[in-house]
C-alpha cells in the first residue's frame, strides 16, 4: 500500500501498510516496529490535537461572554454618565 499524495495517512493505515518483498531489502520486523511506533505517536499526536482544539473552542467560548458582558457594563455606564449629566 503507497500513501496517496494529499491524503492524511491514518494511523491503522500505517499499521496496515504492507511492501513488496525484494532481494536484499529491509527487514521486514524492523520496517514493522517502526511503522508501529509511527502510527502510536501519529495517535498520540491527534489526542493531542482533540485536547488542544477543545481547550481553545472553551476560551473562545469564554472571551465571548466576558466582551459580552464588558459591552453591556460599557453601555451601562455610558447611559448613566449620560443622565448624571
Amino acid at each position: 500500500m503507497i500513501h496517496k499524495t494529499g491524503e492524511r495517512p491514518l494511523p491503522q493505515q500505517v499499521r496496515a501498510a504492507t511492501f513488496d518483498t525484494r532481494r536484499r531489502g529491509l527487514d521486514p520486523a524492523q520496517v514493522y516496529a517502526y511503522l508501529d511506533r509511527l502510527a502510536d505517536e501519529m495517535e498520540r499526536l491527534r489526542r493531542e490535537l482533540t485536547t488542544a482544539t477543545t481547550e481553545a473552542e472553551r476560551i473562545r467560548q469564554a472571551l465571548r461572554q466576558w466582551q459580552s458582558r464588558q459591552s453591556v457594563g460599557r453601555h451601562a455606564d455610558t447611559t448613566h454618565h449620560r443622565e448624571a449629566r
